[in-house]
């Protein structure tokens, strides 16, 4: 398949790359930048070798072609370098994370889902409002989009550099790509039976406060369906939780014993 796109997604790598290290493979949520995992970066570095898709901001591909893109990325790390991978999925990512097990279920070894999108059709007003969007003037959108902050993020409780970062990822798609994401969440459904055959283990975390998506009651329901899935409720965060400073989510996977012992490989087959 073609790409629709004047680029195509590709992974962003940190200066220090740790080969022999683990892959944690990140999947951003619909700004797609790949650029907000940056306050959990050094820390996940003290075990992972990082890498954060970014997505071209004019992109229009369907679900399809960006995991069968993110398949290809990773198969690509893991021929320099065989070791376990771990994907990890926040919001819209989360969703793409989803597809990406269940087309190459061998190739990852630990799936995270943060505040999954999963959930987008629970929300009446974010369905109905997705197409409104679609309308909206050019000179209306940008304020549209700013509207929506205070439901994304817990403001105080994020860096004001993270909030700038957050507030120009949100400013870097353009309203044609973010309709377009938007259709995609709306479309966005995987039976309960082809999500049981995921027999990785799964940690979903969700924020008590996500007020843009239902994100709790989301890790409830993915839960009594994966087979090995562990539940994170992280009580005071938002909808960005990995911005926030309190929130580490290195510790995270120690604290829930999420990380394979060295040398370890699970490999699973769907």
């Amino acid at each position: 398949m073609m790409s629709k796109t004047k680029g195509y997604p590709r992974f962003l790598a940190p200066k220090k790359l740790q080969p022999h290290y683990p892959l944690f493979v990140f999947l951003p949520g619909m700004d797609g930048t790949g650029e907000l995992l940056r306050s959990q970066t050094n820390r996940l570095e003290i075990g992972f070798d990082v890498r954060c898709l970014a997505i071209p901001p004019d992109d229009l591909n369907n679900w399809d072609f960006l995991s069968s893109k993110v398949v290809s990325l990773i198969e690509n790390e893991i021929k320099k370098h065989h070791r376990p991978v771990y994907l990890c999925g926040e919001s819209f990512g989360a969703c793409l994370a989803i597809k990406v097990i269940l087309k190459a279920p061998h190739l990852i070894d630990r799936m995270i889902l943060v505040n999954s999108a999963s959930s987008y059709n629970f929300r009446p007003w974010l369905h109905w409002g997705s197409y409104i969007t679609d309308v909206l003037p050019d000179v209306v959108y940008p304020v549209s989009v700013m509207s929506l902050l205070p439901f994304l993020a817990s403001l105080g409780k994020i860096e004001s550099s993270d909030r700038n970062a957050l507030i120009n990822a949100m400013h870097s798609v353009s309203q044609k790509s973010v309709v377009w994401r938007m259709s995609l969440l709306r479309e966005f459904y995987i039976t309960p039976t082809e999500l049981s055959k995921i027999n990785h283990q799964v940690l979903l975390i969700a924020a008590a406060f996500d007020r843009l998506l239902p994100s709790v009651a989301e890790a409830h329901r993915l839960g009594k369906i994966f087979p090995n899935a562990h539940k994170v409720v992280l009580p005071n965060s938002g909808h960005t939780c990995l911005l926030e400073t309190d929130v580490n989510l290195y510790q995270i996977l120690q604290q829930h014993n999420f990380l394979l012992k060295e040398g370890k490989r699970i490999v699973s087959q769907i």
